[in-house]
């Protein structure tokens, strides 16, 4: 009896397709204080690893290899780590978490919640790179957006499936016009990815740009500037991961960013730290290459007919339009709005500069009456700023040319169009019919 219950209760035990796999470890062998090499394990690119043990354990990612060695980043912490420190595989090269458990929740660059909400369950899982498309599988942009900003819905409308980027020094505006097209954009879900920001204007944009109803429809991606740049990073792509799993299911999804310009300083870091050659202004080939890659992700999708509407701000290093990630973003992106300090300082606000601002799509989503009331405005204001001096001067005789003086005379006009307070919200119908009453007949 006892012989048949052992070998029952043995055979219950047994499992039949139980195949030991060995425990993968190296050493660390170097550790400058940002660059870790490891010894003695092979691990794909992206790969998380512990290193130490116990309280000094921390968490780095393999970025790269050199000479036999594996490379490795911190994703943050204290690193309290000793020479020849293990280092052993934790998680394979990056997943997402992605889908309706993630709305109304904030989540850092690993994906670990940080809203005090508990986990996150029943979330599914997208690649943090993306899926790969054809260019046939990306469709046109047919539809305008409504982000409730009069002069972007009526001079720079925006349409579904845009890439547009907010361009500015820093203290003009960037984030105030975030919070007000937060507020008011038309879209199923809004996914915020805020890279290298500070710390105090996460909790500030909580509270005030997506709170209420707007914070129930959003997923909130938050890495602030003293976070690892390897994190940083991985912020902006869980994101943008999270906004083409929602546009895989069919959703209209507004994705902003701030800022792309911290993403890139983060590939700065990390390719100046893998020893690349520094080209303009700094910034190794990497960092900028990484650009196109993180951008063309968003758009229209034929097959589901989701879309990513994408909004990144640009940060203007030194208030230099020429800043290398500035020039690379305005030749990738759809469009781009230019603020200007000059306006913020006379108390124009949203600090929109129209004459080097466009949508490159405006005029396939906007009705005919509409384009030509936002080029009259235009024509105004370029011809008021062409010869603002000699007006202010005193120099310019009335009556001398037709062009100033109705430039002149519409130009309170067009000033009180730009301006809006941030907790004001203007529809797309309401900007348009303004424009068209006002400067629809030339």
């Amino acid at each position: 009896m006892l012989n048949l219950f052992t070998e029952d209760y043995l055979e219950g035990l047994r499992c039949g397709d139980f195949a030991p796999r060995p425990r993968i470890s190296g050493r660390l062998s170097s550790y400058d204080g940002l660059l870790m090499e490891a010894v003695g394990l092979q691990l794909p690119v992206g790969t998380v690893c512990a290193i130490g043990d116990g309280e000094s354990r921390v968490e780095a990612e393999v970025i790269g290899f050199r000479s036999g060695k594996t490379l490795l980043m911190n994703l943050g912490g204290p690193a309290a780590l000793l020479p020849n420190a293990p280092v052993r595989p934790i998680g394979a090269p990056g997943e997402a978490e992605v889908g309706a458990a993630m709305l109304g929740r904030v989540v850092d660059g690993s994906g670990k919640p940080i809203d005090g909400l508990g986990p996150i369950r029943g979330a599914g899982k997208w690649p943090l790179a993306g899926k790969l498309q054809s260019p046939l599988d990306r469709g046109r942009v047919l539809q305008p957006l409504d982000v409730g900003v009069r002069a972007i819905n009526g001079l720079l409308t925006i349409g579904q499936g845009q890439r547009v980027g907010i361009m500015a020094g820093s203290g003009v505006g960037k984030s105030v016009l975030l919070g007000m097209m937060v507020r008011a954009a038309q879209a199923d879900m809004i996914v915020i990815g805020l890279i290298g920001e500070r710390s105090r204007e996460v909790a500030d944009f909580l509270e005030t740009k997506v709170a209420g109803a707007a914070r129930a429809r959003s997923v909130v991606v938050a890495v602030p500037a003293n976070h690892s740049p390897v994190l940083r990073i991985r912020g902006a792509l869980r994101a943008t991961a999270i906004a083409e799993a929602f546009r895989a299911e069919g959703k209209k999804v507004l994705l902003i960013m701030d800022s792309l310009t911290r993403v890139a300083h983060a590939g700065r870091e990390i390719g100046l730290a893998l020893g690349e050659p520094a080209s303009a202004r700094g910034y190794p080939p990497s960092a900028i290459a990484m650009l196109p890659s993180l951008i063309e992700r968003a758009g229209t999708d034929v097959h589901t007919g989701g879309s990513i509407t994408a909004i990144y701000t640009v940060l203007a290093d030194g208030d230099d339009g020429n800043d290398p990630v500035v020039d690379s973003a305005r030749s990738i992106l759809d469009g781009h709005i230019v603020l200007s300090r000059a306006l913020a300082e006379r108390g124009v606000y949203p600090a929109i500069d129209l004459g080097p601002s466009v949508s490159r799509v405006m005029t396939d989503i906007a009705p005919r009456e509409h384009v030509a009331a936002a080029r009259v405005l235009r024509r105004h204001l370029a011809t008021y700023e062409e010869n603002r001096d000699l007006v202010l001067m005193g120099a310019y005789r009335a009556g001398a040319d037709p062009e100033i003086d109705a430039a002149i005379a519409c130009h309170p006009a067009v000033m009180e169009y730009i301006r809006q307070g941030s907790d004001e919200i203007v529809t797309l119908p309401d900007a348009v019919t303004e424009l068209v009453g006002v400067f629809g007949h030339g």
